[in-house]
């Protein structure tokens, strides 16, 4: 069992936080691995590219619902059953997926894959802020969730490729087998919890969610992941299409891409620290510019590349950030509002990649959702700037009330 270390403790994380990154590292390739290989799906299943795009809106939606209720239903489980479970139901799920011809049945188990998702997102969220205690728990969110980013760099590329090389059932079979093992460490290093433990209450986190502030992030985080995810679920066809690329070379894009949402995930979880807005409207800034571009210039095969790195850089750059501002407003309800900021991440990715599906088939062709992202990327100012304002009022009022406190009481003669 492993030692749960002190807000104090050195600054080494132990093993469970890369056990549960590891974890996250396999849900996230599964989200976005479709979007690498969606031709070849459409054409083994005999469903057009538009409508197998909904295997990446239905595990979004999936995301949607699943993560709070989750996070809800799994609030009094031990949570190291919690995320073994998990586990195991995202590998029947992609075995399923991996055995079937029906499209219907294949949406059907994203679907479920997706619940099991983000059963495990919001329970591993919660186990590692309580393993490395407040002061090292954004570090260790950050490693946690950085699976998701390194999922983008390493494993949506790799799936890519193997799809192409052997049959998009593969990776497949590669998410299911790799969750299976991934079930006997997190047996191993997820602690028991005592039985005289304080017992987490549902409506105490409900209660935690009032700051209307919380619901300013999650809007956010709903448009960052809308407009970026927009683009990048039709990526295949935009580079194909478009750009006029090889189908062989789209994972080696891919990469690119996943490699500037690394990069950027770490300076923003980093920079954020001392200046999160002034991150947060760089960022906007950047991801709506860089939107423009791709819908002006993705005939340039060598600036579509450089566009789409910046993509993810920028456009994943706030994810820490806004993930770090709703648990530190909803701090009586730390597991909802983790499992609520999740969750809006993928309703911005179901919206973004359900509105590009049609803009593929308009007129505008594989430019279509490219231009769909960045109209989205553009109201991303709108939540940041009423968040900046009640950020500062919150402040000032928290001023006067410590002003008040120190004053020394009047004394009438």
């Amino acid at each position: 069992m492993p030692e749960i270390s002190s807000p104090s403790a050195a600054a080494r994380l132990p093993l469970l936080i890369y056990v549960l990154a590891a974890g996250v590292f396999l849900m996230g390739t599964t989200e976005f691995i479709v979007a690498g290989i969606l031709p070849e799906i459409a054409v083994s299943i005999g469903v057009p590219v538009a409508d197998t795009g909904l295997m990446i809106t239905v595990f979004a939606i999936g995301m949607i619902v699943g993560t709070p209720l989750m996070a809800i239903a799994t609030l009094k489980m031990q949570r190291r059953l919690a995320l073994s479970v998990s586990l195991v139901v995202f590998a029947i799920g992609h075995a399923v997926v991996a055995l079937s011809d029906a499209f219907p049945l294949i949406l059907g188990m994203r679907f479920v894959t997706a619940l099991a998702t983000g059963a495990f997102w919001a329970v591993a969220a919660v186990v590692a802020a309580q393993t490395v205690g407040p002061r090292q728990s954004s570090r260790a969110l950050g490693i946690v969730l950085g699976g998701g980013m390194l999922a983008n760099v390493v494993g949506v590329p790799l799936g890519a490729f193997a799809g192409q090389a052997i049959g998009w059932r593969g990776p497949f079979w590669a998410l299911a087998v790799l969750a299976l093992i991934a079930v006997v460490p997190i047996l191993k290093q997820v602690p028991l919890e005592s039985d005289h433990a304080s017992t987490p209450s549902v409506r105490r986190e409900i209660a935690g969610l009032a700051d209307v502030r919380i619901w300013l992030v999650l809007g956010s985080a709903a448009i960052v992941c809308g407009s970026s995810l927009a683009a990048y679920s039709f990526i295949s066809p935009l580079l194909t299409v478009n750009t006029g690329m090889v189908a062989s070379a789209v994972p080696l894009v891919l990469l690119a891409y996943g490699l500037g949402a690394l990069i950027g995930s770490n300076l923003g979880g980093r920079l954020g620290t001392h200046r999160p807005y002034g991150v947060l409207f760089t960022a906007a800034a950047a991801t709506f510019l860089v939107l423009v571009g791709l819908a002006l210039f993705s005939h340039s095969p060598i600036t579509t590349v450089a566009l789409i790195f910046l993509l993810g850089l920028f456009g994943m750059s706030t994810n820490p950030i806004l993930i770090g501002k709703a648990v530190g407003y909803a701090d009586q309800a730390p597991t909802l509002a983790s499992a609520l900021a999740t969750s809006s991440f993928n309703v911005g990715t179901a919206v973004g990649s359900w509105i590009a599906g049609f803009a593929f088939e308009s007129a505008l062709g594989a430019t279509g959702p490219v231009a769909v992202g960045a109209v989205i990327a553009a109201l991303y100012f709108l939540p940041l700037s009423i968040l900046v304002v009640k950020d500062r009022r919150t402040e000032q009022e928290v001023g006067t009330v410590a002003r008040l406190r120190t004053e020394p009481a009047s004394v009438d003669g």
